[in-house]
């Protein structure tokens, strides 16, 4: 049966001063509704550096608790403007329902596109499906295959999130969102932040095998600003099984 999509929760009502009705400024900075992520808004309080500075904090504070929680974790990441009849969609649901049956969390951006599709196999398999989603000018919809959720107003806050304790990392083909989300976590484990024995797999050797050639020819061997083991970082793969053997070698992260 398909699996139909959850209503959209309403905003909490405002006051006239611009506050929640609990008269708090924090009670709406991270709320997560099951339908679209928070539309970002212009609230006074964000005009001042210091009001933004807890707002970071407690953007990590309840990240951090969120994502305590978790086992298991994987992370995938890919282009939000992915169709279903994407072969590359395809192969993200595959792949989120292969590792959900093997008893991983499956965490995404909460998006649509590739995230939505490992979420949606994920969700087949039964296992914890997991969104970590952005406030955007315009609501960005929360795909309807996210069983947990949490939003976030920075994107800096969010990749930290991403990254913080999955025992590896999956690319599908994307956009300048998911090449920068993959250059970062290379440059992490590059510079030891992140531990060598953590994969970074790209998906789809078509799409990833002209930037790795670049990588090598230009960055490693004609300017020498990185070293052929870094380039080693980035495994490539075509299928989800040879993603899943992969990830069937690594250990679950310590959390903090």
């Amino acid at each position: 049966m398909p699996i139909k999509k959850p209503k959209a929760q309403t905003a909490k009502p405002k006051s006239k001063s611009g506050k929640s009705a609990a008269g708090k400024h924090y009670l709406g900075w991270l709320d997560a509704p099951t339908g679209e992520a928070p539309q970002m808004t212009d609230a006074a309080f964000t005009k001042g550096i210091n009001w933004k500075i807890f707002r970071i904090m407690a953007e990590f504070i309840e990240g951090f608790e969120f994502l305590s929680k978790l086992k298991k974790e994987v992370t995938i990441f890919g282009s939000a403007r992915s169709t279903s009849n994407n072969r590359y969609y395809k192969i993200a649901k595959e792949l989120g329902y292969k590792l959900g049956k093997k008893g991983y969390t499956v965490i995404t951006g909460g998006g649509p596109g590739m995230m939505e599709a490992a979420n949606w196999g994920a969700t087949e398999a039964g296992a914890e499906s997991v969104g970590l989603d952005i406030e955007l000018t315009s609501a960005q919809r929360r795909n309807q295959f996210v069983s947990k959720a949490i939003g976030f107003h920075y994107f800096f806050t969010r990749k930290v999130m991403l990254s913080a304790s999955a025992q590896a990392y999956i690319y599908f083909p994307g956009g300048f969102g998911t090449m920068d989300e993959m250059t970062e976590m290379v440059t992490l484990i590059q510079t030891n932040k992140i531990p060598r024995n953590v994969p970074v797999i790209l998906v789809g050797k078509d799409f990833w095998t002209p930037f790795l050639d670049w990588v090598n020819r230009t960055m490693c061997e004609e300017q020498r600003f990185i070293d052929k083991e870094e380039v080693a970082i980035m495994q490539v793969v075509d299928t989800a099984d040879e993603a899943i053997r992969i990830i069937d070698r690594t250990r679950e992260r310590p959390f903090g």
